[in-house]
């Protein structure tokens, strides 16, 4: 795992190195970089050493210095393409570096290179024959690539601090984007924060030419339900058995490394499984795990995760604390963020990084299980939410969310009310909209109250409703099943995930991303999913025999932390830095009603805190050269 950042045009080297510092926590082992000053590209490295630790430094050259790429990531074929590319009479000058990979698989597969990558990864490669930067982003953009071209400007980096250190930019938040990332609780791609600034969509390239300063994007790869009809007539236990292989297959891939590796163990279906792989692979005494728990007894999960470890007989490791540790962390968390992150989870998420990192450099997680077998709660929903909005008139469904503002707020992880009062709030709007409503921090209707001049709602979640109207199936489950998978999991987990563990500089790696995985998963049926209630149907029949039926029947619960009751406790900002098309007044307003306990504002608080966060951060940007 790396930090990687680019510019060709108006700066030089002291600009280079604002931008590698800025990026120093992504890679803490080394940097390295070039500059042509006859063409105004720099290349910049940071570099987090996790295979080839002798021989991997970046930026890394092909045989005449023709290619050149600086990558952050881990290619999980690259010792099967290495072979390929040796007999193609490809020369190799690392032992086993998988970077090596990617510039002499760029001469002999092009712009087509990243069809046959299996991994995470983005890259930047220049191209000095064609004159050109060519730049990539895994399948599910598990890792970052912003970029931004103004003029003859053209700059790119892991995260967006890394380009206003630059001298040439100067952040500028963009209005629509604030409305977007409170309705979403993220970011859709391409849109960033930032005026000018865009993230490169996973699964895609981008091509920048030099001579003729043109930048052209394009997808070689998106997520699409395709269920296959042989699948739909395969027998169960095959189904299941080919399922577990492919499981254990991209765990063994993923435990591929030159540094330690260990596992986030929460004690559920999807972790559990990723350990019952790691078992089958490696000595059970090599393995190493990992679970961060809290003194309070309703928040914490470790004894399950206990269990699991020693049914197993790993070398587990537990980090306990106390909430109020924990809490004590939030301006440290949010002040490290450039990007705003409305999941709070990402609190817990940096503390089990941290302890993790005291002790390895690399952690599987169970990232994407949830998304690909259907196991969130609004599952659940579809079929009430479909009978209800069928059978319910709208004057009856609006007397029935007054009366949910009106029952007593709990500061319990996902409890009745909470959930009463969102699905509610989502049911309001056409089901189109109904996944992004239940997660957003604010509802096109709450917009009117907090902005001067709101978007209409089928302009907030223009993204989505385009999703629903034109994916390639027509069933609920298959339609969300898209949803969150690609914009949840890819613009938020994934993004809180990165963020979360390159804070501590360690490396996640999401087991149930694999190529050959999610092939499988696409082509699935979706009563393999989610069958009368039964989330996860298929991977829990996988699993069977293999972990322990405590963890097959246990029912999905997540990161919890008080929020509620956290945000009732924070200071009051006394100044807050403005934000664009936002009535100040209205969110004082919000912070006096949550904290009487008259409303539930935690989800929207919690991203006005973030969002605030990175918005300090731009403010104090200094004036630029130009």
């Amino acid at each position: 795992m790396c930090g990687i950042a680019a510019f060709v045009g108006l700066g030089d080297g002291r600009d280079l190195t604002s931008m590698m510092d800025a990026l120093r926590h992504r890679g803490p082992d080394g940097e390295g970089a070039f500059v042509d000053t006859s063409t105004g590209v720099h290349l910049g490295h940071r570099r987090l050493a996790i295979i080839d630790v002798a021989g991997g430094a970046q930026p890394m050259w092909n045989e005449d210095h023709t290619v050149a790429v600086i990558y952050n990531g881990e290619i999980y074929n690259h010792q099967e393409l290495r072979e390929l590319l040796v007999r193609n009479g490809h020369v190799f000058r690392s032992d086993h570096s998988d970077t090596e990979v990617l510039v002499h698989g760029y001469e002999e597969w092009g712009v087509d290179l990243p069809r046959h990558l299996n991994g995470m990864f983005a890259f930047a490669l220049l191209d000095r024959f064609r004159r050109r930067l060519f730049l990539a982003r895994d399948r599910f953009g598990e890792k970052p690539l912003y970029y931004l071209h103004k003029g003859r400007f053209f700059a790119l980096a892991s995260e967006l601090h890394a380009l206003y250190a630059h001298r040439a930019f100067t952040p500028q938040i963009r209005q629509e984007s604030v409305q977007k990332f409170l309705a979403y609780g993220f970011l859709p791609s391409p849109s960033t924060l930032l005026e000018g600034v865009s993230k490169l969509p996973a699964g895609c390239h981008l091509t920048y030419d030099l001579e003729t300063n043109t930048a052209h994007a394009a997808h070689y790869w998106e997520f699409n339900l395709e269920p296959a009809r042989e699948l739909a007539r395969a027998d169960e236990i095959e189904l299941a058995g080919e399922l577990r292989r492919l499981l254990f297959q991209a765990v063994r891939r993923r435990l591929i490394a030159d540094v330690p590796v260990g596992l986030f163990l929460s004690g559920g279906l999807d972790s559990s499984s990723i350990l019952a792989g790691a078992a089958a692979a490696i000595p059970r005494e090599q393995i190493r795990t990992f679970t961060i728990g809290f003194t309070e007894p309703s928040f914490d999960e470790s004894r399950f995760a206990e269990q699991v470890a020693k049914e197993n007989g790993t070398h587990h490791a537990v980090d306990r604390l106390d909430l109020d540790t924990a809490h004590q962390l939030i301006p440290d968390v949010l002040s490290r963020l450039d990007e705003p992150v409305a999941d709070p989870s990402i609190v817990p998420t940096y503390l089990l990084s941290r302890f993790t990192r005291r002790h390895v450099t690399v952690a599987l997680s169970g990232d994407g299980g949830d998304e690909l077998f259907a196991g969130y709660d609004p599952f659940r929903a579809l079929r009430l939410a479909r009978v209800y909005r069928a059978v319910v008139p709208p004057p009856i469904h609006a007397g029935l969310r007054r009366l949910a503002t009106r029952l007593p707020i709990s500061d319990g992880n996902m409890s009745l009310d909470f959930k009463l009062r969102r699905s509610l709030t989502g049911l309001s709007y056409p089901p189109a909209m109904w996944n992004p409503v239940w997660l957003s921090p604010l509802d096109p209707t709450m917009m009117r109250r907090f902005f001067e001049r709101p978007l209409h709602a089928a302009d907030l979640y223009s993204e989505a409703v385009a999703q629903w109207e034109t994916g390639s199936s027509h069933t609920l489950i298959d339609r969300t099943l898209e949803f969150y998978t690609r914009f949840y999991l890819q613009e938020n987990i994934l993004t809180k995930v990165d963020r979360a563990t390159m804070m501590c500089s360690l490396e996640s790696r999401a087991v149930f991303l694999d190529n050959d995985l999610v092939e499988f998963c696409r082509r699935l049926p979706a009563r393999f999913k989610y069958r009368r209630g039964d989330r996860k149907y298929l991977l829990k029949r996988a699993m069977q025999g293999v972990v322990p039926e405590s963890v097959l029947a246990r029912p999905k619960k997540g990161f919890g932390i008080p929020l509620a009751k956290w945000l009732r406790l924070l200071p009051v900002d006394r100044a807050p830095e403005p934000v664009p098309g936002i009535r100040l007044d209205e969110v004082a307003r919000a912070w006096q009603e949550h904290r009487e306990g008259r409303v539930d504002h935690r989800l929207f608080l919690w991203s006005w805190l973030s969002l605030q966060a990175c918005v300090r951060k731009y403010a104090s940007h200094r004036t630029p050269i130009g």
